[in-house]
């Protein structure tokens, strides 16, 4: 495994960089406050192939390598985490599985305008009563001809207010549990899907979370996402990756707060000398940038274990815990450098701590990736 950058990836490190700065980072703490769904930003960034980034270029995408997917959901996590998420989940949650188990019909019709940034795309699996075990979910469906009926509602769905479909999970047999759960591709026009009011949250904030409602609505049995009843394994192959560009938001975040704090603490003086020059300060950078780097790291070896072509739920897992749990740790040493100013709206910093505490829940808790990785170690002794 190597550790460092191609000449290609520093190339698109340095250009998403660029783009964040210019394009996303101006808007950012209105969207916040707003809670506006960013969809000129998403258009823009299709443009540049940072919807699809590992999708093949036949398909629409840039055809990069998983490394480079985690550059680029960094990068713009790093000024606004809204923006962030949602490309992750257009890129790990919707266009990889249906690049995985679409049929080629459903690759020209879906995948090529979602890759690039011509259609959004939302993962419905979460519902009141199945959060972190998805094998309860109640939506069904139910087999009518070459239709299924689904009937049922999800929540929590990041971009759901402004998608142009919804990755769908429903059961076709409730006392099959898993064996049950089939997946569908189903646009957001179909006659009986609706979607909720705009949520308002803690963080994140300009995401389009929201409730999905699904009454009667037919679907052709051409738009289900691999066989009936694997719908289980295609969630499961999704939330891997989504946990990679999750990991690799939660880097993006600490990385944006370290960068203030570490700017603030030059400037800022007390007892006649910058804040930078007290030990106190020093050791509180010296940690964040510690755990940063391996937090970055650890998202890296996931990366590069997906690249591999095997499973790599084991790194997945662990860099989403440990880089979720240190967005935490770094954010709050970032506002703590800052004093009271770090608990005003008037500095960045506050966001970046808000932003930073729903890594450690969505895309799996950071209870269901420890069960995933000693599940793991107990399995593979």
């Amino acid at each position: 495994m190597r550790i460092e950058l191609s000449e290609e990836q520093h190339l698109l490190q340095d250009s998403v960089r660029q783009f964040a700065d210019d394009v996303v980072r101006p808007r950012a703490k209105e969207i916040d406050e707003t809670g506006e769904f960013p969809r000129q930003f998403f258009a823009q960034a299709g443009e540049l192939g940072l919807a699809g980034v590992t999708i093949p270029e036949q398909y629409g995408g840039a055809g990069m390598d998983p490394l480079s997917y985690s550059l680029v959901i960094e990068e713009i996590s790093r000024v606004c985490a809204s923006s962030g998420v949602i490309l992750s989940v257009n890129n790990s949650l919707v266009c990889d599985p249906i690049f995985k188990f679409g049929t080629e019909a459903q690759k020209d019709e879906y995948l090529k305008p979602l890759a690039r940034g011509r259609m959004l795309g939302c993962f419905a699996l979460t519902e009141p009563e199945a959060g972190s075990d998805p094998a309860a979910i109640r939506t069904t469906a139910v087999r009518d001809g070459e239709e299924y009926v689904l009937n049922g509602n999800k929540v929590f769905i990041t971009s759901g207010t402004d998608a142009d479909l919804a990755i769908v999970f429903a059961t076709v047999d409730r006392d099959l549990r898993h064996r049950g759960i089939t997946a569908f591709i189903v646009p957001a026009m179909t006659p009986g899907y609706s979607h909720g009011s705009h949520e308002y949250k803690l963080g994140v904030n300009a995401s389009g979370t929201t409730e999905l409602a699904f009454a009667d609505m037919r679907i052709p049995a051409s738009q289900r996402l691999g066989g009936e009843g694997e719908g289980f394994k295609v969630a499961m192959s999704a939330l891997d990756g989504g946990r990679l560009g999750i990991a690799s938001q939660a880097v993006g975040i600490a990385q944006g707060a370290f960068e203030e704090a570490l700017d603030y603490s030059t400037q800022r003086e007390q007892f006649g000398r910058p804040i930078a020059d007290f030990q106190a300060i020093q050791f509180y950078l010296a940690d964040m940038s510690t755990e940063i780097d391996a937090a970055r790291l650890l998202t890296w070896k996931a990366a590069w274990a997906k690249g591999s072509g095997r499973r790599f739920s084991l790194e997945a897992a662990q860099a989403k815990l440990f880089a979720s749990e240190m967005a935490q740790r770094v954010t709050s040493k970032a506002l703590q450098i800052h004093g009271g100013y770090g608990y005003i709206r008037e500095y960045n910093v506050e966001r970046y701590f808000r932003d930073a505490r729903i890594a450690e829940i969505y895309e799996g808790t950071s209870e269901i990736q420890k069960m995933v990785i000693s599940n793991w170690l107990v399995q593979n002794t």
